[in-house]
């Protein structure tokens, strides 16, 4: 009777029980992956655990039902690292974690020494390109993410990174690009109220041709080449710029673009807006996306974003937008730090007929679907936990 029962037991294993470690909840491409990842797993019926140092998102989990463990995993400070392991450690044990999955290097050294302890099954995703610092001095700390049994990376252009800097064999890395919620961002569930109510918000006129860059405000976001850019083709008296994103606390960093766009006979064309709850309207407001980044993006979601929503994008031709972008077929990609290239690219886009403008931004739709899905994400990351599981 007990044999039979054990038998039933094995059997029946369940989903590897996965809890993911981040600093914490507060917004951004990092957390919004962790809160969807829980969502599919919850979908799927299995159970997952979420540790950070809390945030407003997490409510997200809790109305999902998925248990939020709050811990000061934030911190980099080496003493607090190893505290937090030890407590890592107990709820792995307490709760028969399986897979730990951390997704930022502070967490990632907590959860590294409370995989050895515990003996579980570590996973790390690379979200970014983890900067080496003078004379690579910040290469031991960010190593803590090739340490794990595998590696996720947001894109191609990641990984091969992690495979230079690191010398990580590629059968170690799975590459999983970046997902987009295409249920939210669905031109055909945006009403026109919501796009006339950012318009008047925004002060934008009638008949306009907007183009946007959504992203928040950092110098490296490359704020500056596209207001040098937009004064290349100024003589279009119809166009508005829309700049979206974050402040970060750098309002002398507003100031200064506010000032360069003045300089340039911007002034009056040029909008700052610090915060858009409702991205979906905003991007359907907009004729053009633009990513001109000066430093490679990791992965681009806002470009993903915005070809869902049947929106022409243009982004610099290096890191993950090569990825995103099939150069005049779902996008256009310009010269990266070039304000004339990205000028001239700017152009094209505006002169092209209604019908090219509709194959290009369809295509791009579908493509947006198919491969960069919020779906495709959650199902090529469960796959990944299913295989970790089974080593």
């Amino acid at each position: 009777m007990n044999t039979n029962s054990g038998l039933a037991e094995s059997s029946a294993k369940k989903f590897p029980l996965v809890l993911q470690v981040l600093p914490s909840l507060n917004g951004g491409g990092v957390e919004r992956g962790t809160i969807e990842i829980a969502s599919a797993l919850k979908a799927a019926g299995h159970e997952s655990l979420v540790a950070s140092e809390g945030g407003f998102l997490t409510k997200d989990l809790k109305r999902i039902k998925v248990e939020h463990i709050t811990l000061p995993l934030a911190t980099k400070n080496p003493f607090k690292i190893w505290q937090n392991a030890e407590k890592l450690a107990k709820i792995i044990t307490e709760k028969g974690v399986d897979i730990i999955h951390a997704r930022s290097r502070a967490p990632a050294w907590s959860a590294y020494l409370a995989a050895k302890k515990t003996g579980i099954k570590f996973l790390t995703t690379f979200h970014g390109t983890y900067g080496m610092g003078p004379g690579k001095i910040k290469r031991p700390y960010n190593r803590v993410m090739t340490k794990s049994d595998l590696i996720i990376a947001v894109s191609d252009y990641i990984a091969s990174l992690i495979k230079k800097d690191y010398q990580i064999p590629e059968q170690k890395i799975r590459v999983v690009h970046r997902g987009v919620d295409t249920d939210i961002f669905d031109p055909s569930k945006v009403t026109r109220a919501r796009i006339i109510a950012l318009a008047k918000q925004w002060n934008l006129p009638d008949g306009a041709t907007i183009i946007m860059l959504p992203c928040r405000l950092s110098r490296w976001k490359g704020h500056h080449l596209m207001l040098e850019a937009l004064s290349r083709i100024k003589d279009r008296e119809d166009i508005y710029c829309i700049f979206v994103g974050s402040l970060q606390g750098k309002e002398s960093f507003r100031k200064e673009i506010e000032h360069f766009a003045s300089s340039l006979g911007l002034g009056g064309k040029v909008r700052l807006i610090s915060y858009c709850a409702d991205m979906p309207a905003a991007y359907m407001l907009a004729d053009i996306v633009v990513s001109a980044a000066t430093k490679p993006e990791a992965f681009g979601r806002t470009i993903v974003e915005a070809q869902a929503m049947g929106k022409i994008v243009i982004a610099a031709d290096e890191g993950g937008a090569c990825e995103t972008i099939k150069n005049g077929l779902t996008g256009f990609l310009f010269k990266s730090k070039d304000s004339e290239d990205l000028a001239d690219t700017l152009e094209k886009a505006l002169d092209m007929s209604e019908r090219e403008k509709e194959v290009l931004t369809q295509t791009a739709v579908n493509c947006a679907a198919t491969d960069f899905s919020t779906r495709a994400m959650c199902a090529k990351t469960l796959k990944i936990y299913e295989e970790l599981a089974k080593k």
